[in-house]
């Protein structure tokens, strides 16, 4: 069994990361700061010392002097001859070899400097610890305001870090309270260039979820109160032919079976509508040669209704799937000759404007209403059900294949009253490529 693993905030290991790396760095630079400023400040007053030597070196002073700012010794061919009060008795004890010394010295630790020129010698002296206290104030001094200003950086960059990552804060907040089953927009926005995309893919990932997940929810029920009459109207006819076989009890069979069959294979169809699928196997196709198939292929059902069909197009070209397009255009010509009387009359016509090539189809039924036109794309919704004047059976799921074809298309999709007084359905094809 694997342990549970604790969730770190993002926000608290990166304000944990930088507030440490500033710390780091700034105590880093303290330490190389402090070490070069009291070298500096050593150097400084090393000149100052030297200086001063110089200058003795020039004057007569021939007296002890009660000084405690400076400590010297000036020597005359081996004799002391001028002195500060705190080494005047201090002659033996002074290493007087020329240059840089730190010595100790009448219980004091100093910082010496000898010069000697022909039978002249001066010492000047000065108290390390008053040296170190002075190299420290100057450095502590420059590097206070620094010291000061961490506090304060670390403060803005908690409070910086929190302000960027809020917008990733709101959604895993938003997120953790989510329930299963709701699909609505993220109320979460965001300008960054990071979360706006994971934002709006999971808006589009939600939105897709919701429709495969209301498609499963209502398929079932809905396909089942569909297959409800043809099963039931099977079972009759199975019913009569054990009591009494006949032929209309054998044909009824047949249509029910038949009607089954219809049904079943609009339900496949429109669940295999799906566009990130079709779109991939799209290809160049001529929509008039798609429409002289279907034509040829429906011919013998507009032949036993003696009705007359006219096609008017040229070959323009689009970018699609043969068996979808043929799916979409097949469906809207079979309702058109479902629903077309004896003797009606059917009209195709394929014309292309600046940016799409339009598809459309008008007949002499009796059309629909703008009520009928509003709902004709629910899914199992027939205009009349099954006493439409026609007489036609169906399982009402034609209109909702062709609106989910068009979209895989990106196609605009009309219905309006016809010229013939019909039906007139007008498909806009995008993406049309030049001929």
């Amino acid at each position: 069994m694997h342990p549970v693993q604790r969730s770190v905030s993002i926000n608290r290991k990166l304000t944990l990361i930088l507030v440490s790396c500033l710390i780091l760095s700034t105590f880093w630079a303290l330490l190389n700061g402090y070490q070069a400023s009291m070298a500096k400040a050593e150097q400084q007053l090393d000149e100052q010392l030297k200086e001063m030597a110089g200058l003795l070196m020039k004057t007569q002073l021939t007296q002890t002097f009660p000084t405690h700012e400076l400590y010297f010794q000036i020597w005359q061919d081996g004799v002391m001859v001028a002195a500060s009060e705190r080494l005047s008795n201090a002659g033996t004890q002074v290493d007087l070899t020329p240059g840089w010394r730190t010595q100790n010295v009448a219980a004091m630790r100093l910082r010496t400097y000898t010069n000697k020129h022909d039978t002249r010698l001066v010492l000047v002296a000065e108290p390390v610890n008053k040296r170190f206290a002075l190299a420290e104030s100057l450095v502590l001094s420059a590097m206070l305001p620094l010291v000061i200003v961490l506090p304060l950086l670390a403060t803005f960059i908690t409070w910086y870090i929190y302000r960027a990552l809020r917008p990733l804060t709101q959604l895993s907040a938003e997120l953790k309270v989510r329930r299963a089953d709701d699909f609505t927009a993220l109320t979460t926005h965001s300008q960054d260039l990071e979360v706006a995309p994971v934002i709006a893919m999971m808006n589009a990932l939600f939105a897709k979820v919701e429709a495969a997940y209301l498609r499963e929810r209502y398929f079932a029920s809905d396909a089942a109160h569909e297959l409800k009459t043809p099963i039931a109207a099977l079972k009759i006819h199975l019913h009569n032919l054990k009591s009494s076989p006949s032929k209309s009890s054998i044909l009824g069979i047949e249509q029910s079976v038949e009607q089954l069959n219809h049904i079943v294979e609009q339900m496949l169809t429109l669940a295999r509508t799906e566009p990130q699928v079709w779109r991939k196997q799209f290809s160049t196709l001529e929509v008039e040669a798609v429409t002289q198939q279907l034509v040829g292929q429906m011919y013998s059902r507009i032949a036993d209704k003696e009705q007359q069909i006219s096609l008017h197009c040229e070959p323009f070209s689009i970018m699609g799937c043969k068996f979808s397009l043929m799916t979409l255009l097949g469906n809207l010509l079979s309702n058109a000759i479902k629903y077309t009387p004896v003797q009606g009359e059917i009209r195709i016509d394929i014309w292309r404007d600046s940016e799409h090539v339009l598809w459309q189809i008008q007949d002499s039924g009796s059309g629909m209403t703008q009520a009928q036109i509003d709902r004709v794309f629910d899914r199992f919704y027939r205009v009349g059900g099954d006493s439409h004047p026609s007489g036609e059976k169906g399982a009402g799921l034609g209109m909702a294949i062709v609106r989910q074809i068009c979209d895989i298309y990106d196609a605009r999709l009309t219905l309006s009253r016809a010229e013939l007084g019909g039906l007139k359905v007008c498909v806009a094809f995008k993406g049309v490529q030049d001929e």
